[in-house]
């Protein structure tokens, strides 16, 4: 298998900023909702995977947190291989063109805006039509992990979500760089899956995964509310997420390699 090299790397993360700077508005809009049902494609797997081997998992928890995490990079490969628009891959990609003047210093912002909006309802509309309608969760043990996951996720504290947001998001856009690194199918596979998996089994926190897990867990029945999974959640994870993508690898992957990448042009 043959690999981009990072100033490469660099190089296809800034003119995929120009393309998504000049996609149409509702083109963006509609590839940003199969992006969080494809994340919420992932996250259901993650939780009927991970979940449904209640007595080996009491003997071994690790197991359901292996097992969640090997389920759930599903989602990332959706979006990286048959297209998405993806909040927190964004937060990385539109760094280099933006900090390289290749497009509007405000359009990150707007792009993240309508990006977040249809991620969400993409990830609701599929909870709601394709989780809660069909029941493919209603039975035990499924039912009680999606209450625990989602009341867990918003007993945790305002600071301790967002630490844990920024190292979701770190190893997430550090799996979408490394899949433009690679050239091949089973490359960018291999690329998504480790960092991914990685973030899910430690525990941390993302965003537009959790615009599945807690919309899922309040309409299944948690003991949690639509305020407490905005401002004691997807607030802080959200911010957390920003950080993760734009400055650990966006703003620093610019930073180290425009120079080795300017020179080849």
């Amino acid at each position: 298998m043959t690999a981009n090299k990072p100033g490469d790397v660099l190089t296809l993360a800034e003119e995929m900023g120009i393309t998504k700077q000049q996609t149409v508005w509702w083109r963006l809009f509609l590839l940003g909702m199969l992006a969080g049902a494809y994340i919420g494609i992932g996250g259901l797997l993650s939780v009927m995977l991970g979940n449904g081997l209640p007595g080996i998992a009491a003997e071994n928890p690790v197991i359901v947190k292996l097992l969640s995490g090997a389920a759930f990079p599903v989602g990332l490969m959706l979006i990286i291989l048959v297209g998405g628009e993806l909040f927190t891959g964004n937060n990385a990609t539109l760094m280099p063109a933006t900090l390289n003047r290749r497009i509007p210093p405000y359009y990150f912002l707007l792009n993240w805006l309508t990006v977040y909006v249809a991620n969400f309802i993409g990830a609701f509309l599929f909870v709601y039509f394709l989780v809660y309608k069909t029941g493919v969760v209603q039975a035990e043990p499924w039912l009680s992990a999606t209450q625990k996951i989602a009341e867990h996720k918003v007993s945790l504290s305002w600071g301790n979500v967002f630490l844990r947001g920024i190292g979701a998001n770190w190893l997430v856009c550090l799996a979408v760089w490394m899949a433009l690194a690679s050239q091949d199918l089973t490359g960018k596979i291999f690329a998504i899956w480790w960092p991914v998996m990685t973030f899910v089994v430690i525990g941390f926190e993302h965003s537009i995964a959790n615009m599945f897990y807690l919309p899922l867990g309040i309409l299944q029945g948690a003991n949690i509310s639509w305020q407490a999974i905005w401002l004691d959640n997807l607030l802080p994870a959200t911010l957390g997420n920003i950080v993760g993508g734009s400055l650990l690898v966006g703003t620093m992957y610019t930073v180290l390699y425009t120079k080795k990448t300017k020179g080849k042009r």
